[in-house]
């Protein structure tokens, strides 16, 4: 009996375990048990490499994955941090998380890998130069040749050209970076730094670009490579059109959803480097078996006592591997995949006594194969517990659970967690018998708290996260928290199972589910509002801001009475509380009210303040607790949480508001409620049943979030109701729309306007006042240049165009070398009252503190009525 063990496969089994969104523990059925062992005779692999999420070909990867057999994966050089999210409140770094998962829950749809860059997406870019500028274009080109050598890919496809014709300075981006590190993967002067982690240079045989028809752009062509795509598969029951649509729709936070395509779909490609290709892809790659047939050598000791190398052919072995897959494939028993597990140990156990030069395929048909005698076996075993938080040193139990669904000969010699000794079991279990052994963990390993490895140091830049372990380039989540290794006994062959502890709940709603097992601090802490208000006054000069922050604590254990400091921090350090003694109970919220004014200093240069709480605990360790532990939950991804130092922006410029009631239509997770209500209005969040004239009649203005037209199918049947509120003198705001998803070309304003694709993506584009007397620069607040300082990614986006009837514009702006436009805020006077198109990018300015903006939508509110 042999012990297979070895870090390398342990680690990837790991990792591609966990890196399925879909968390719930997989099986198999016949079919998929038969497609996997066909994947077994395939050694051929394929990088497609694009920019962002949702950038992939989702036809393409199931395809290339489940009809071609390839190993497939993407590489998305970001993860989507400067998108827009249609389903929430999230931007930014938490966007970007979201983003995350929906593309491994994708790649577990298409049944390709996942993989990312160290790059941040820093918002929409018109150049590849300025993407390249703002990134750090070397330490990219490093990160895609990790990636180029670690994988291995037989094939590179790269989604976009190098040019315009991206469509996107990302896109373009993308290409050159990928092109770039085609050659310097294979030369060995480029980051040898590398070679110590033991990879080594690497030359795929082509680089494709997969050209493409959108909208107005075709760069397809018939003297192209062209593949159909489009395939049935009916082991699957489904065209890989189909399965793509399915995958596709997995990026719900950018509304991405699809039909599932049947019938014939074509992709085309151009090799842009390595050897042309004519009518295949993988054209003069062998992705056989006898790629292995290699000349060996063996260390062995001559009669002189000296080691030395002798070649040794493994041509025979190879015929050996060959000849059991294939005999295992024709005898397959659909009825009982289990009759192949004694012959898929013994193809087991050639594979892994194999003499070759390449491990990497040895070790991945290994992986693939020990899975496949797993679901064969009908083995079920896992590890889980019933909380979803521990506390770093606290006793966790850990359920094993265990079941041999099938007449396999096995045996579960033993089970070890963590660090922890092995639990010896020997258990020859019993078909279709459940067995449940805890054991008690103590978390003494790696973080006080779990953090994605890509936020764990903050950035340096606007282009790059700071990933310090080279080990983690690449990887689409950490690694799980704990594991448990099961080792099993098959056909008299000795396999570990690697298992992931997990937290395992039934949802009266949605059933059993499982989530990520974590590590929390004991006290979690931030602040509210975010952005504080000081100055604002009404049309009598009364104050309507409120004056109090509000530090939030949350605590993750229990204790009766710990002494407890509380500090506020912007320049020098204030107490707030000193030496007090606070009771801790496990769960429970509470809020500390500090008047601003006690804290706050309006001379100091520094308008953040940061808050710290400093609890000494029993054994009299004194912690100091500065992070927001955050959780982001949506039922389509596993749960996401995340620390981050909260602070608030304070702004204590006077801001001028008119009118005291607003209604608000939610849109794309935008923060205007929070923003009107720091602003001292009073705010109506309305919906369809609301918006009728008896419903609008007392609200000042009413605005629209972002997006709402293209969410709420029901705003364009209340046109009339929305002009008949203009009319009788209310102010519309509509905030940006786009012309797809949802609705496409919805009835607006009063008068016709298209919502053009123009852009201002250079926040500190100059902005030019081409009305300067018009009320929205002038009333209440005096708009200046000193307004349009600050702004964060961008300036406007989405720009009205084509204007028809009365509409201004007073306000111009464009990037550097582009046309100057006038789209980003139209205005116009209907009856008594207003309507406004807004594409300047408020929900990201109210959110970052910007006073500028909130003069603007104070001054939008405030247009005067007839």
């Amino acid at each position: 009996m042999k012990r297979i063990t070895t870090s390398f496969l342990l680690i990837f089994c790991l990792l591609t375990h966990f890196s399925n969104a879909q968390i719930v523990p997989t099986t198999a059925s016949s079919s998929d048990i038969y497609l996997q062992l066909k994947k077994l005779n395939v050694l051929g692999s394929v990088l497609y490499i694009a920019a962002h999420p949702d950038d992939e070909n989702n036809g393409l990867l199931p395809y290339l994955a489940k009809e071609k057999l390839y190993r497939t994966a993407y590489l998305s050089l970001t993860r989507g941090d400067g998108g827009q999210n249609l389903i929430g409140p999230e931007q930014g770094i938490e966007l970007g998380m979201i983003r995350t998962h929906e593309l491994m829950a994708a790649r577990a749809i298409d049944g390709s890998e996942q993989y990312f860059s160290s790059a941040y997406e820093f918002g929409f870019s018109k150049s590849a130069d300025e993407a390249l500028r703002i990134w750090d274009r070397e330490r990219v080109l490093k990160d895609v040749v990790w990636m180029i050598r670690k994988f291995r890919p037989d094939i590179i496809v790269a989604r976009f050209p190098g040019d315009e014709r991206a469509g996107h300075g990302h896109h373009a981006a993308s290409a050159i970076i990928a092109n770039e590190a085609f050659e310097a993967a294979a030369d060995p002067k480029k980051f040898p730094e590398q070679f110590a982690h033991g990879l080594k240079p690497w030359k795929a045989k082509r680089i494709l670009w997969n050209t493409f028809n959108f909208g107005r752009t075709n760069t397809t062509s018939d003297n192209q490579l062209k593949i159909e795509v489009g395939a049935y598969n009916p082991l699957i029951g489904k065209s890989y059109g189909e399965l793509g649509g399915e995958a596709r729709s997995m990026h719900k936070s950018q509304a991405e959803g699809r039909p599932r395509r049947r019938g014939e779909v074509f992709e085309y490609f151009v090799t842009t480097g390595g050897d042309s290709a004519k009518s295949d892809i993988m054209e003069g790659v062998n992705t056989s078996w006898a790629r292995l047939q290699v000349d060996t050598l063996m260390q062995t000791t001559n009669a002189q006592g000296k080691q030395v190398s002798i070649p040794i052919k493994n041509k025979s072995e190879i015929d050996s591997i060959q000849i059991l897959l294939q005999q295992v494939l024709q005898e397959y028993d659909f009825r009982s995949p289990a009759k192949s597990v004694p012959s898929l140990v013994r193809l087991y156990r050639k594979i892994d006594h194999l003499k070759t030069n390449d491990q990497v395929w040895k070790m991945q048909k290994l992986k693939e194969l020990k899975e496949i005698i797993e679901y064969a076996s009908a083995l079920f075993v896992e590890a889980y517990t019933q909380q979803e938080t521990a506390l770093k040193g606290d006793s966790v139990r850990v359920s094993y659970f265990m079941n041999k669904r099938s007449d396999v000969n096995l045996k579960i010699q033993s089970v070890k967690l963590a660090d922890h000794q092995d639990t010896v079991l020997m258990i020859s279990p019993e078909k279709n018998k459940n067995y449940l052994f805890t054991k008690v963990l103590v978390p003494t390993l790696g973080p006080e708290v779990t953090q994605p490895y890509w936020l764990r140091k903050p950035r340096e830049n606007d282009g790059m996260f700071v990933v310090d372990d080279q080990r983690d380039v690449g990887k689409a989540w950490n690694d799980p928290l704990y594991h448990a290794l099961f080792q099993v006994e098959i056909e008299g062959y000795l396999f570990e199972f690697n298992k992931p502890v997990m937290y395992k709940y039934v949802d009266a709603e949605r059933g059993e589910l499982y989530q990520p097992f974590i590590i929390v601090p004991h006290i979690e802490l931030y602040m509210n509002p975010s952005v504080v208000l000081l100055n604002v006054k009404d049309e009598k000069g009364k104050n309507r801001s409120d004056s109090m922050l509000h530090v939030v604590y949350r605590s993750n254990f229990t204790h009766p009475g710990l002494v407890t400091d509380l500090n506020i921090r912007q320049e020098a350090v204030k107490s707030v509380i000193s030496g007090e003694t606070k009771s801790f109970t496990k769960g429970q919220r509470q809020i500390i009210d500090i008047p601003i004014s006690q804290v706050y200093n309006s001379k100091a240069p520094v308008k953040y303040l940061e808050a710290t709480m400093r609890v000494m605990m029993p054994e009299g360790r004194a912690l100091n607790f500065s992070d927001y532990f955050k959780s982001i939950r949506y039922d389509h991804i596993p749960n996401i949480h995340y620390a981050f130092r909260d602070y608030v922006k304070v702004i204590d410029s006077e801001i001028k508001v008119r009118g005291k009631k607003i209604g608000f239509i939610p849109g794309s997770g935008d923060v205007m409620p929070e923003a009107l209500k720091q602003m001292g209005y009073e705010v109506k969040i309305l919906d369809d049943a609301s918006v009728t004239d008896e419903g609008l009649k007392d609200l000042d203005a009413i605005i629209t979030g972002v997006r709402a037209y293209n969410i709420h199918e029901w705003l364009t049947g209340k046109y009339d109701v929305m002009m008949r509120y203009v009319q009788n003198g209310g102010n519309l705001i509509v905030q940006y729309n786009r012309n797809q998803g949802g609705v496409s070309n919805p009835k607006i304003g009063p008068y016709p306007f298209q919502i053009g694709t123009t852009r201002v993506t250079e926040e500190d584009a100059a902005v030019k006042f081409v009305l300067p007397q018009h009320p929205v620069l002038n009333y209440p607040n005096t708009i200046t240049q000193e307004d349009f300082k600050g702004w964060v990614q961008e300036r406007s986006t989405y720009q009205a165009d084509q204007l028809a009837g009365k509409y201004v514009a007073p306000l111009a702006m464009n990037d550097k070398g582009e046309k100057e436009s006038t789209g980003s805020l139209i205005t116009t006077k209907y009856g008594k009252g207003n309507f406004a198109y807004v594409s300047l990018v408020m929900f990201r300015q109210l959110p970052a503190g910007n006073a500028g903006a909130f003069k603007i939508l104070a001054n939008l509110i405030a247009l005067p009525k007839q």
